[in-house]
């Protein structure tokens, strides 16, 4: 067959799915010489990739190409979403789409001139006509890691494999490696994220729906602001206290839910406080405190107990997609950035939200300074000394607390030593990541803990000066009416019986936004129904948040 026949064919096929990159292969080179091609036992072509010294590397089995993909393949047992690196002749890819219980298969390769090449030899057609496959060339390294952000999804396609072709990358590690290590970050960051899914999914939904009625009597303006600054609860707060009362008239004070209990203690009112966390422990920092004047940030997946004791409560969408959903049908949200897990990370976030041209942070230590958890008043010692016994009494609880991480580490300084763990290090990161990119200028408080560095540096005078109010916007209906309808649109959802790829071609722009709503929820129920089959732990799930939503319709 002519071979420039088979190569149209082939980039007829992938138009459908990959427009883009078949009009990049329209001008590639075919005769680069980058693979040759030789005959297996069985007959078969085969691709042998020519390195930079000529030689040839056969890329499949020259006894039988198919059974050792299929072999090879079988060894992924388990996994809904499997990454091949190199398209080869395509026997890893078409056995792949053979297994029962694969959603996604995902194809990287490098030197589109080699792939194209590729495609003018080998009829890809029943590959790229499938939903289910993906190819990406050339791609760089964080491209590979947001296409797999974006593409997978844990609690519907279960686990993750990649399988390489070993004569191709291994001839090619300057771009397959990075690659790999790409894949590998993608999974790192999904797993944590589907792990905080498996145990607060429905916790979540509860909470949100909840607030969603408790939204609907919220309607506070908060005007802009040009200083501000953020409390964290690290122990090093106790020593900035004093800056923080003799200094007070020059900021707007956010208090962090942990830090409030600490700044009352000393006497310090703030001006606000804000709490991300959807669990029921956080109202601990508000017991006995009186916060009915106090204006409250609150995520619309924080506990509803602390919504319904405050008085003036400014909701606000941390990104979970059912928060996003409120935002866009019913009533618009501040959207706040809360990816980096931590609740000083969002006050200083709502700071620059709300105009500040100047943050300073104050008890963010990120770290144990000489072996302190926080700051004296927190909820923290109260917490545990409600706890102890006379076996285990609070010192025992507290070092029990202190060394139960598996990566606490001490760093000695000039000045003293502190403990720090992974994720208090990831938080510091992601803080000082977000200053780059923030417009104002950031002042950590020098204190015990782990240093931040953050970006200090004058701000772009070029950026903009139009500052929005902090405030909700008009409600679309009823609250109950949102959710009434929200609720027989998750049942109206079309029946799951077919992989996700076809079913999500069946959805409509609506239902696609009403599904992804329930995937933190199905993470949930995925950790205490593993076995349950795609299409019933949808099921179960739809049929969780239905009977929620309509058990609170009914309450007075």
């Amino acid at each position: 067959m002519d071979k420039q026949f088979i190569f149209d064919r082939n980039l007829l096929s992938l138009s459908r799915a990959h427009a883009e990159l078949c009009s990049r292969f329209t001008a590639a080179e075919t005769t680069l010489g980058r693979y040759r091609f030789v005959e297996s036992r069985e007959g078969k072509l085969l691709p042998a990739w020519v390195d930079a010294a000529g030689s040839a590397h056969t890329l499949h089995s020259l006894t039988s190409p198919e059974k050792e993909a299929e072999r090879l393949v079988a060894t992924l047992d388990g996994a809904g979403f499997i990454v091949l690196l190199g398209l080869g002749a395509g026997f890893y890819a078409a056995a792949a789409l053979r297994c029962a219980g694969v959603e996604q298969v995902l194809v990287i390769d490098y030197d589109i001139n080699s792939v194209a090449e590729l495609l003018c030899h080998y009829d890809y057609i029943s590959l790229f006509n499938d939903e289910r496959f993906s190819l990406m060339i050339d791609p760089e390294p964080n491209e590979v890691l947001n296409a797999l952000l974006n593409m997978y999804q844990p609690v519907l396609h279960g686990g993750l494999a990649t399988l390489p072709l070993r004569a191709r990358t291994g001839n090619d590690a300057e771009n397959f490696m990075p690659a790999a290590n790409a894949i590998k970050q993608a999974v790192e960051n999904i797993a944590e994220d589907f792990s905080v899914q498996s145990c607060f999914g429905k916790r979540w939904f509860s909470n949100i729906i909840h607030n969603c009625i408790i939204s609907e009597s919220q309607n506070n303006v908060l005007p802009p602001v040009s200083s501000a600054a953020v409390t964290a609860a690290g122990p090093s707060l106790d020593e900035q206290i004093p800056i923080i009362k003799k200094e007070r008239a020059q900021f707007y004070l956010i208090a962090t839910d942990t830090s409030l209990p600490a700044l009352l203690y000393a006497g310090i009112l703030p001006d606000a406080v804000i709490s991300i966390d959807c669990q029921h422990i956080s109202a601990s920092h508000f017991i006995g405190q009186d916060i009915s004047k106090l204006p409250l940030f609150l995520d619309l997946a924080s506990p509803p107990l602390i919504a319904r004791r405050g008085g003036k409560t400014f909701f606000f969408s941390g990104g979970h997609p059912l928060t996003n959903y409120i935002s866009a049908n019913y009533r618009n949200f501040p959207t706040l950035d809360t990816s980096g897990a931590n609740v000083t990370y969002a006050g200083v976030t709502i700071a620059c939200k709300m105009g500040a041209r100047r943050i300073r942070i104050f008890g963010a230590d990120y770290s144990y300074p000489q072996g302190a958890a926080y700051s004296r008043g927190a909820y923290f010692y109260p917490y545990f000394m409600r706890r102890q016994n006379r076996l285990r009494p609070a010192s025992s609880l507290l070092s029990a607390f202190l060394y139960k991480s598996p990566s606490l580490k001490k760093i000695e300084t000039e000045t003293g030593w502190y403990y720090e763990t992974k994720s208090l290090s990831l938080y510091r990161k992601r803080l000082e990541e977000k200053s780059r990119d923030l417009t104002a200028r950031i002042f950590p408080a020098k204190g015990g803990g782990a240093p931040i560095a953050v970006n200090d540096e004058e701000m772009n005078q070029a950026v903009s000066r139009t500052i929005s109010l902090f405030a909700s916007g008009k409600a679309a209906c009823g609250a109950r009416q949102f959710l009434s309808d929200y609720r027989r649109k998750i049942l109206g959802l079309p029946t799951f019986t077919t992989n996700i790829a076809r079913y999500a071609e069946t959805l409509n722009p609506e239902q696609k936004q009403v599904f992804v709503t329930l995937l933190p929820a199905a993470a949930a129920v995925r950790y205490r129904k593993n076995e349950l089959a795609a299409p019933a732990l949808l099921a179960e799930t739809a049929n969780y948040c239905a009977l929620k939503i309509e058990r609170l319709l009914k309450q007075s």
